[in-house]
This record gives C-alpha cells, structure tokens and sequence, in this order.
C-alpha cells in the first residue's frame, strides 16, 4: 500500500574537506546553480560534514571548511531563498535514518564499494568503522527528503545506485512504498575534471601540485597561469571528436572550455579546429577567468561575514529538518519503533 506521492526534488550534497577547485564547480556547483533556476522541482543542497569526519579532522580546520563550502554554493549561484541550503550535521534525521540504514544495507553490499577500496588501500583494517558504512547515510541524506534526482558525478553513480538498493530492500521488506527509488543526473560536458597536469587522473585538491588544480579561490591571474602551463601534446585540436581518443589532455582542456561556455565539446572541436594550443589556451584562460574570477571574489566577500554564514545554514537547516523529521518519524513507525 502507497504510503506517499513521491513528488519530485533534488538533492546533493559535497564534502567540507577544504579547497573547491574547478572540478567541484564544473561537476557540481555549476550544475546545482542551474538545476535550482530551471525552477521544475524544489532543491535542496548540503555541506555533508559528518561524512567528513569519516577520517580524522582538524575541528577548526572543517568549521573553517565549512563556510567555506557554504561560500562557494552561494557564490556559484545557489540562492538560500530558493534552494534549501545547510550543513547535514544539523538535522538529526540524517544519523537516525542513517541507523536504519545501516541494519537494512548488506555488508557484501558495502565490501564492493570500490570508493572505499580506493581510500581505504591496503590499510582496510585500521581505517574508521565511519568510512566503510558511510554509503548507507549517503543513502539516509537523499532518503530522508524523499528525494528523486540526484546530481552527481560519474564517480558517484555507484553510491546511488546502492541509495537505490536500500530503498527496494527496505519497502519490499515492509510491504510499502515508503521511500522512492532516485535517480542519478549525470550531465554536462565535464562532470569528471581531470588534472592540468595529468588527463588521466581526476583534478583534485589533494594532488602536491598546485598547478594541477584551479582553485576557486585562484585570482585571475592564477588561474591564466596554470592553464597556459596546463599539459598539452604537440598536435592541433582535431575536427571532430574521434580525433581527442588518445589525447587526455587535450580532451579535458576541450570539455573545461565546453562546460564554461554552455557549448557542447563538439562545438568546441569545431570552432577551434586545425588551430594549435597555443591559440586554444589563451582563449580558454579568458574564459576561465571571466567565469571564474567573481566566484572567487564573491567568496572572499562572503567569508569576511562568518556570522551571516551561519546564519544561512541555521535557516536552511530549519527548513530541512520541517522535511525530514516527519519521514524518519514514519519511517521508525514502519519498523516497529515504539512510541515513534
């Protein structure tokens, strides 16, 4: 029997461990922004700094990394009056669903996480109990607003196709149709930012090279600079596509470009075909700057207010918790929680 009308909504959240780079505006804030302005469905977004402390964290390094997440949403173009914007920690209803969760997912489910063995390594026995089962709050974060759509990028679809899982095995197991089965949003033209230094490997914030990444807190000047400096191969951009296969670099430079300028990849090819990198770059290092430059001083601005910061959060988080207590409240109903 129907519980509820699974009516659509959006949810994403992102990790506060410090340092947003182009890959997180590209794969996430960029598409967030456009997704709450289509106005479609209502949106709802996260600074999720409970999975954050899944490994070890400097407490004033993650509250610092924490406006300053909540920073780059805003200065991206999430707006608080439109999108529900706050930090996970401040809901309850995440750990509590979180809980069930745990009892309902499967342990094989959680061992053929391939992010967990990615930062787990050969260490596996020593690392936090938190960071093997933290894909069933990743679960109880969409869940517990009954969200639909899910933006992610391509190295977070496994996460919610196990959020998926969850949902089937716990209506099947209760014979309802409490939680709906969302859907991963994987779109755009770079949903996966590669390093300036290496196409083969995601651009990241923890890479020891700094002109690996372009930080969202990079001034204009930076940010030419390393993409003037970003790898290349000596040959031309090729007139389709086909002809970026075995060209990492150039490829990932094409897909910066496509997503900063709304063009498909395609039409990047196209516009710059036979032309060498050393008219491509330049080109695509105004772009960059002219994109990204007010982010980066939007953010400057915003972290001068902390206060205004929590603010923002604390309201969000009212909004979110008037969402989620009434479903974890249903949801221990349905288990069997006396006095739920």
């Amino acid at each position: 029997m129907a519980e509820v009308v699974h009516t659509p909504r959006v949810f994403s959240g992102i990790q506060p461990s410090g340092g947003l780079t182009l890959g997180n505006y590209l794969g996430a804030l960029k598409r967030f922004g456009e997704t709450q302005d289509r106005g479609d469905m209502p949106t709802i977004y996260c600074i999720v700094d409970m999975h954050a402390i899944t490994v070890w964290q400097d407490p004033e390094k993650l509250n610092r990394a924490t406006r300053e997440l909540t920073a780059g949403f805003i200065a991206s173009g999430i707006d608080p009056t439109k999108s529900i914007l706050f930090n996970q920690s401040a809901v309850p209803g995440h750990a509590q669903l979180g809980w069930i969760f745990n009892c309902v997912a499967r342990l094989g489910w959680m061992q053929r996480m391939t992010q967990f063995k990615d930062k787990a390594g050969k260490n596996s026995e020593n690392v936090s109990l938190g960071l093997f089962a933290y894909p069933a709050l990743m679960a109880a974060d969409i869940l517990v607003y009954h969200a639909t759509h899910v933006p992610v990028g391509e190295d977070q679809k496994q996460h919610v196709e196990l959020t998926r899982d969850i949902a089937i095995k716990f209506n099947n197991d209760y014979g309802v149709e409490f939680f709906p089965v969302p859907e991963p949003v994987i779109e755009g033209a770079a949903t996966r930012v590669m390093s300036l230094r290496d196409g083969t490997k995601k651009m990241s914030k923890s890479d020891p090279s700094d002109m690996s990444r372009i930080n969202l807190t990079d001034d204009a000047d930076a940010i030419a600079k390393k993409i003037k400096k970003a790898k290349t191969d000596p040959e031309p951009l090729p007139e389709t596509l086909e002809g970026l296969e075995g060209r990492p670099e150039a490829r990932n430079l094409v897909n910066i470009y496509a997503a900063l300028s709304g063009k498909t990849a395609a039409e990047v090819v196209a516009e710059y075909a036979g032309q060498q990198f050393g008219t491509f770059k330049p080109a695509l290092a105004d772009l960059a700057v002219d994109r990204l430059s007010p982010i980066s001083t939007e953010m400057s601005r915003l972290m001068q207010d902390p206060a205004e910061i929590d603010r923002i959060l604390a309201h969000g988080a009212e909004q979110a918790n008037a969402i989620a207590e009434p479903i974890v409240r249903r949801a221990y109903q349905i288990v069997g929680m006396v006095g739920a």
